[in-house]
């Protein structure tokens, strides 16, 4: 699973944290549905802010979600997940975006595929991915070849930007295309006044994604000797931050010229979510959390606090149907970061990790605290946040 839009569930909330599964599991569907089981593979955090965008703008919500059956990953429960045209039009741009990602691998010679016959398979899964995004894309109106053009442009910048070319030419080519994404959410929702801020939430958001991705492979990059765009420019790293933050301060303002219905989870990514992943980016997390912010460790309610025992339960799930969840749990990292029913007993769990890595809202409110940031003076005050207070 990849993605800079990581969120924390601590911070979502129940209610936002069952939207947002309910978008990653309609991506995965989609892609099943549209594009067999491997192409599933590509689904990514950040994708499924299109159906996101898409949803939020809908004046009926309700009519993009279908029950979809018991899913391993999912510890066999069934649930509400979006489709329609949101979840396939990400379901397009992820293939697109992904077969680029392989291309550009197989280019670098990255590992396995510096072997001749898994490089070959790979460009033929590549093409593959090309053409199922174009099929979905015309089915929704989206034309994929912007995306496509700037995958290949990409390829010529790179081979010509060296020292003292501004860092911004060599990220022009992922801004436009989740330019064009973003913008085409609003054809999709019958709001075509909301293309152009959404077309400069998407430009900024390609170049974040850019960015952070350079400086996230900075170092590995160096010790391989593969190229990376902050090295081959000059760019500085204090450089890339001001762009960073200036990039997710843009998002902030484009999106007020937004007219959603219901942007709840829209806002919580794109808005307080962004600067944590820029944080996380530059290793400048510096908290973490618990259920409450002051309760000492192993206090009820503390970091490391137990989970309350709850019922017993009888209903023991099989080997190798406990094996099938436990396996599901490990794909979506819940058995190291979140909570989960133990795969074969059904008892509550908690993961490792689970108070690790929750940097706070930027610059804004904490998640104990947002009816601070939602009220008359808070940061949010004028949006809608998904709070409930």
């Amino acid at each position: 699973m990849f993605g800079m839009v990581r969120p924390c569930r601590h911070r979502l909330g129940e209610k936002l944290t069952a939207q947002w599964m309910a978008h990653l599991c309609g991506l995965c569907l989609a892609l099943r549905g549209d594009h067999g089981q491997l192409a599933r593979i590509v689904t990514n955090y950040d994708g499924l802010l299109i159906s996101v965008l898409t949803e939020a703008q809908s004046a009926r919500p309700d009519e993009g979600r279908r029950t979809a059956g018991p899913c391993p990953l999912r510890g066999m429960r069934t649930a509400s997940v979006a489709h329609g045209e949101g979840a396939r039009l990400a379901a397009a741009v992820s293939l697109v975006l992904a077969s680029a990602k392989v291309r550009d691998h197989v280019a670098d010679g990255d590992g396995l595929l510096a072997r001749r016959p898994v490089a070959l398979a790979a460009r033929r899964v590549a093409a593959g991915w090309d053409r199922a995004g174009a099929r979905t894309g015309a089915d929704i109106g989206f034309d994929t070849a912007v995306l496509v053009d700037a995958v290949d442009r990409q390829t010529g910048i790179e081979t010509l930007a060296g020292p003292g070319t501004p860092i911004l030419t060599v990220t022009e080519p992922t801004e436009t295309a989740t330019a064009a994404a973003f913008a085409h959410t609003a054809v999709l929702a019958g709001r075509p006044s909301n293309a152009v801020p959404l077309a400069e939430a998407g430009r900024l958001f390609g170049r974040l994604a850019h960015l952070l991705d350079a400086v996230e492979d900075k170092d590995a990059d160096a010790a391989s000797g593969a190229w990376n765009p902050l090295a081959a420019t000059g760019t500085p790293l204090e450089e890339a931050r001001r762009l960073a933050d200036d990039a997710v301060h843009g998002i902030r303002l484009a999106l007020r010229e937004v007219e959603f219905a219901d942007g709840g989870l829209a806002h919580r990514l794109l808005v307080h979510e962004l600067p944590n992943s820029v944080n996380r980016a530059f290793g400048t997390v510096s908290c973490a959390h618990g259920s409450h912010p002051y309760a000492p460790p192993g206090a009820p309610g503390g970091p490391g606090a137990p989970i309350p025992p709850g019922p017993p339960r009888r209903d023991r799930r099989g080997l190798l149907a406990g094996c099938a969840v436990w396996l599901g749990l490990a794909c979506t990292c819940q058995l190291c970061c979140g909570t989960y029913d133990d795969p074969w007993s059904r008892e509550p769990k908690q993961g490792p990790c689970t108070n690790c890595d929750c940097s706070g809202c930027g610059d804004c409110c904490n998640c104990c605290e947002c009816c601070n940031c939602c009220g008359e003076d808070g940061c949010c005050s004028g949006c809608d946040c998904g709070c409930d207070c």
